[in-house]
C-alpha cells in the first residue's frame, strides 16, 4: 500500500461514515487505475475505477459540446435500480468515485464530495503517465 493511499484512507473513510447509504468510496487516475479505495475490495475497486475511466472520458466528449466548457467533466451522476454512482473531478488528471444505496441523501453526498476534494485535492492530482510509468 502506497503512502498516498494510506493517508487518504481515514478522509474517504470519514466520507463513507458520514453520508448513510454510502457502498464505496474510490480515488482513481484519469486512465483508470485506483489510487484509494474504502469499502469496496480490491478486484471491485478495480473494476469500478476502469469503468470510470470511460464515463468521464464520455463526460468531457459531451462537455465539449457546450460553449464555454473546455470539455472537462465536473461531476457526474448516474440513478439505477438499488442506487446512485457518483464521479467527481477531484485534481489533475484524478477522480473520486462514490457508490451508494438508493436512500442515499444525494444532496449531502454531493456536499461532502466537494468538501473532501476542496480538502484535498492537491494529494488526489496523478501525473501523467508515458510508456505505462509515471511522468
Amino acid at each position: 500500500m502506497s503512502q498516498q493511499q494510506t493517508n487518504m484512507d481515514w478522509m474517504l473513510k470519514d466520507l463513507a461514515e458520514s453520508v448513510p447509504q454510502t457502498r464505496h468510496v474510490i480515488v482513481l487516475s484519469a486512465d483508470g487505475l485506483r489510487m484509494a479505495q474504502y469499502g469496496a475490495e480490491t478486484d471491485t475497486a478495480d473494476r469500478l475505477a476502469a469503468a470510470c475511466a470511460g464515463l468521464q472520458s464520455l463526460a468531457g466528449a459531451v462537455a465539449s459540446e457546450l460553449p464555454n466548457s473546455r470539455g472537462r467533466m465536473r461531476l457526474v451522476v448516474i440513478e439505477m435500480d438499488g442506487g446512485f454512482f457518483y464521479l467527481m473531478a477531484a485534481g489533475s488528471g484524478a477522480y473520486l468515485a462514490v457508490l451508494a444505496d438508493e436512500g442515499v441523501d444525494a444532496g449531502l453526498m454531493g456536499q461532502r464530495m466537494r468538501d473532501l476534494v476542496a480538502r484535498i485535492g492537491e494529494h488526489l492530482s496523478s501525473p501523467p503517465r508515458r510508456d505505462g510509468q509515471l511522468a
